[in-house]
């Protein structure tokens, strides 16, 4: 048998370097490169390999382990989950970093690969810098903390064991059903150890991405169900992305005239324009989704984990005898909301199930409900387009507010563009194919109302997690998938504050992108959530301190200032026609550009008949909580239970 001498690390690279994905007869590349930020636990390991002989992997340098893990799982989203880029830390800290990123990667079932540096398998030297000691245990380090937010974990304590490693992680990371981070942890001296692998473990891999059809029983339970729905409805989610099944439940969907709403995640898997989509749904929905909602009697989940944003806390659905049937290559998510299940690839299924349906001659009750409910929502985008600020008499759209800020942000910052006018400006002044990121906040939730796009992929959000601080570093992660595209994201400046550190990385890349901040000095969505709900506004507002809450004045910040410290070109928009103008000359640069956008506070959308289950408190001193209590408590009580 024929061997090569490797490392552990030069093995990991050396295999990387040969794996592809092959889907409809497409074959790709399946790893991009590595991102890593090199700390004295993977410097002189995995970087030799890397330095030595990368292959035909790229190295990338990060500025903060969880950003450069970000513009991983952007790049793979980007990609329907079909290439990936390897992220590496050191021992400590640099892994700890990388925890956040695999939650975020697990939950939205988005492919990630983590190499964190790990303590010594011979201990000899323990304990080594930044190594975590517990007493209890010496075979405990910080990498342990990996374990309840991967799909896979493994720790190397031999070379030979890297083989069954990676081959079990490739199996998880081109799985559709169970994609997530995985994580192999590198004992720093095995590293360096060396092992005569066999060559063929280093051949050519083509991992096939496949696409299994639900079985004939369980396609026949749910033409059962829906070919007797009066009112049926579609939910697109993440799945119909990325099985690139939007054409085909589109004409699902006209065939048998069924509306369909949009999760975030699957939100531009179809078009926007397309007759029957009624755009977001849920928490966050459309007044068209979840009007339609109220009085579905069969809910087609395809793709859906089913959360609680999307079925609005399991409260939407008020048809006494709605029943939900889903299309899902992921089991464990298809039984949700106890629904009537179909276990497959969401394009090969949804054609059968078509087949099926077409037998019987389906074709829903629908009148002129879904043109109407449209046409509301249609002139509902058009007025909250156009709100302005017009002084003292101004209304922001939430009722539930603090009188004071409004009127103190805008002498501050002399900033009079509203939340809602300004997305609909960006929309109009950018390119229609142009990607758009966001993520957690306020804008994914306006966004989700109000964005439209026919590009497939079109929109970007993370709100599975809900993680603030994705949002600069997934912008490059997607201007790397779409390097001929521009690329925007809208960032709130809660979220920004959070972690911005890639941006140093898109100047080092030399990416051209676009990263608007809204700046509303605040926690805007929480400070909404706090004051709904009968609580002052605590902690949620950027106010300087009285020595027990943040209380006083509002703090101004030049987010402008921050960009030109990195190089990028800035603009301060402080109106809409200034951010009008900034977007059109923002198309001639060839450099990274930021937007600093005075977004007046409490001018978001609100509403649209949706709600939200927060963990309220059932008995308080204040008034205003026990009356929200009961708007929380009847909620609950009109929820469905499973």
């Amino acid at each position: 048998m024929e061997t090569i001498r490797l490392t552990t690390a030069q093995a990991i690279v050396k295999f990387l370097d040969n794996q592809y994905v092959s889907m409809d007869g497409v074959e790709t590349k399946f790893v991009e490169g590595f991102f890593t930020i090199f700390g004295h636990g993977i410097a002189v390991g995995l970087g030799e390999a890397l330095d030595t002989n990368p292959g035909g992997l790229k190295v990338m340098q990060g500025r903060n382990e969880q950003g450069m893990c970000h513009t991983a799982i952007a790049f793979a989203k980007q990609n329907c989950r079909k290439r990936i880029i390897a992220c590496a830390s050191s021992v400590g800290p640099g892994a700890a970093n990388m925890v956040t990123a695999c939650a975020t990667a697990t939950v939205n079932n988005i492919p990630l690969l983590v190499f964190p540096a790990d303590t010594f398998a011979s201990r000899q030297p323990d304990p080594v810098l930044q190594q975590l000691e517990q007493s209890s245990s010496l075979a405990v380090s910080t990498n342990d903390a990996f374990k309840p937010v991967c799909k896979y974990w493994d720790r190397i304590t031999r070379p030979e064991q890297v083989m069954t490693a990676l081959i079990s992680a490739m199996r998880v990371l081109t799985d559709p059903a169970e994609t997530g981070a995985c994580c192999i942890a590198l004992p720093q001296d095995v590293e360096g150890e060396s092992y005569d692998f066999p060559g063929y473990f280093f051949e050519k891999r083509v991992h096939r991405i496949t696409r299994p059809v639900a079985v004939e029983e369980e396609l026949e339970d749910l033409a059962g169900i829906i070919s007797k729905a009066k009112k049926p409805l579609v939910i697109v989610g993440g799945g119909v992305r990325y099985s690139g099944a939007g054409e085909i439940v589109e004409r699902f969907c006209e065939e048998f005239h069924i509306p369909f709403g949009e999760s975030q995640a699957g939100k531009s898997a179809c078009k926007s324009s397309h007759p029957y989509c009624l755009g977001g749904i849920g928490v966050t929905g459309t007044y068209a989704s979840n009007h339609i909602a109220k009085d579905a009697d069969v809910v087609i989940a395809i793709g859906s984990r089913l959360s609680d944003f999307t079925t609005s806390s399991k409260r939407l659905y008020q048809n006494p005898a709605v029943k939900f049937v889903t299309i899902n290559n992921c089991r464990f998510h298809a039984y949700k909301m106890d629904a009537v299940k179909a276990v497959g690839d969401a394009k090969a299924t949804v054609q059968a199930l078509a087949e099926k349906l077409r037998a019987r001659n389906y074709v829903s009750a629908y009148t002129d409900e879904i043109t109407k409910a449209k046409a509301v929502w249609d002139e509902e985008m058009k007025r909250l387009g156009a709100i302005e600020y017009t002084g003292d008499d101004f209304d922001p759209i939430i009722k539930a507010r603090d009188p004071r800020t409004i009127p103190e942000f805008v002498k501050l910052t002399d900033g009079k563009i509203t939340h809602t006018a300004a997305l609909a400006a960006i929309r109009r002044g950018i390119a229609a194919d142009a990607p758009n990121i966001t993520a957690g906040g306020s804008l994914p939730s306006c966004m989700q109302r109000m964005w439209t796009t026919d590009k497939r992929g079109g929109y970007h959000a993370e709100y599975g997690y809900s993680c603030m601080g994705y949002e600069v570093a997934a912008t490059l992660g997607v201007k790397f998938a779409e390097p001929d595209n521009e690329v925007y994201c809208v960032v709130g400046d809660s979220s920004f504050q959070m972690l911005h550190s890639e941006i140093m990385t898109i100047m080092q890349e030399k990416q051209k992108v676009n990263i608007l901040v809204f700046d509303n000095c605040g926690f805007g969505c929480i400070n909404n959530l706090e004051m709904n709900h009968g609580i002052g506004s605590l902690a949620t507002e950027f106010r300087y301190t009285d020595g027990k809450k943040p209380c006083g004045d509002l703090i101004p910040v030049d987010y402008a200032k921050i960009a030109e410290g990195y190089g990028l070109k800035s603009y301060t928009c402080k109106t809409i026609a200034e951010l009008e103008a900034a977007l059109a000359d923002a198309k001639k640069q060839t450099v990274a550009c930021l937007f600093d956008l005075k977004v007046i506070p409490k001018t978001m959308t609100d509403g649209y008949e949706s709600w939200w289950n927060v963990g309220l408190a059932d008995v308080s001193e204040k008034e205003s909580v026990r009356k929200a209590w009961e708007g929380v408590k009847a909620g609950r009580d009109e929820a469905r239970k499973y």
